[in-house]
């Protein structure tokens, strides 16, 4: 059913994804070289791939585990995708203020919690499923 909370929380997550990708600003050192981009071909992958397996993950709401599967997978690339941001605006030497960076290097952690959300609210399903078939 498309009314239960982790169908909420996986559309939340797609918006925070949406909007890294929409409102990213690029990154740059304070010498004006671009150190993170969202036209990369790597990070337009990593969030153009954690988009689409979160509309997949909510167009699968009757099968319980693939969803939870592919929400596993989805925090996977969003980790992914954390530490290339991390990665990028630590390696390029000279000295980059933290407040040019802003929030949309955090956007994958707030995913990152929806998606954990979702799965919770998915295992509580599937434990109740469970419980009833038991009763049988």
């Amino acid at each position: 059913m498309l009314q239960r909370i982790q169908t909420i929380y996986l559309i939340l997550a797609t918006f925070v994804m949406a909007g890294l990708y929409i409102w990213f600003p690029v990154v740059t050192s304070t010498d004006g070289v671009v150190l993170i981009s969202n036209q990369e071909p790597l990070v337009f992958g990593l969030i153009f791939s954690c988009i689409a397996l979160t509309i997949i993950a909510v167009l699968t709401f009757k099968k319980r585990q693939t969803q939870f599967v592919l929400n596993r997978l989805n925090i996977i690339l969003n980790f992914v995708l954390l530490g290339v941001f991390v990665y990028r605006s630590l390696s390029v030497p000279g000295e980059t203020l933290v407040s040019q960076k802003g929030i949309g290097v955090l956007l994958p952690i707030i995913s990152i919690v929806f998606l954990a959300m979702a799965n919770k609210a998915i295992k509580k399903d599937e434990d109740l499923v469970k419980s009833v078939d038991r009763l049988r």
